[in-house]
């Protein structure tokens, strides 16, 4: 299998071995893909259904969403109250992430086995994606099951990324000139 290309990305992981509680760790990664289906959005999807919407600045509403969702986090911050989300054995950094990859800085993993982690994304809005993964060896894990939605935003973060690499790579040269 040749090496996959991957990227340097700040991101942190904490999981466990699937075979652990495969009902719990697949009950939080349903819970998790449905985070945005809070009383906020499933308002906006039935105005955006009904059409109530469509003479609005979609940037503008998508804002005020998530200013809401922001005063209901504090809300339950003063209220003490924090979301349910299964004990992980794990906490790790990961080094660098790829489309389909990512590979830990330290050597925790067993290749061959499977996995459940959360992944804190550095996207707006912050928030935790589930994903299962199976170790390629100790530290390389190829990711099995994400969500459509979160496939998306783990592109679309590796993308910028890379962006920020040529972009220190074109500047690191034009120094040295």
């Amino acid at each position: 299998m040749s090496e996959p290309r991957l990227v340097p990305a700040p991101i942190s992981i904490e999981f466990s071995e699937a075979d652990l509680d495969k009902e719990a760790f697949e009950r939080e990664f349903q819970q998790l893909s449905e985070s945005d289906d809070d009383p906020i959005s499933q308002w906006l999807k039935l105005a955006k259904a009904r059409g109530e919407t469509a003479e609005s600045d979609q940037v503008l509403l998508k804002l005020v969403v998530e200013l809401h969702r922001k005063i209901d986090a504090l809300e339950a911050y003063l209220k003490n109250e924090t979301p349910k989300r299964v004990s992980l054995m794990h906490s790790a950094e990961i080094d660098s992430i790829g489309f389909e990859h990512f590979k830990l800085k330290e050597p925790l993993l067993e290749a061959g086995k499977l996995y459940y982690g959360r992944i804190a994304m550095p996207v707006h809005p912050k928030r935790d994606v589930g994903v299962f993964f199976k170790a390629l060896d100790s530290q390389l894990a190829e990711i099995v099951k994400m969500h459509e939605r979160d496939e998306k935003e783990w592109a679309a973060y590796m993308t910028a990324r890379e962006r920020i690499l040529i972009r220190e790579l074109r500047e690191k040269k034009e120094k040295q000139q």
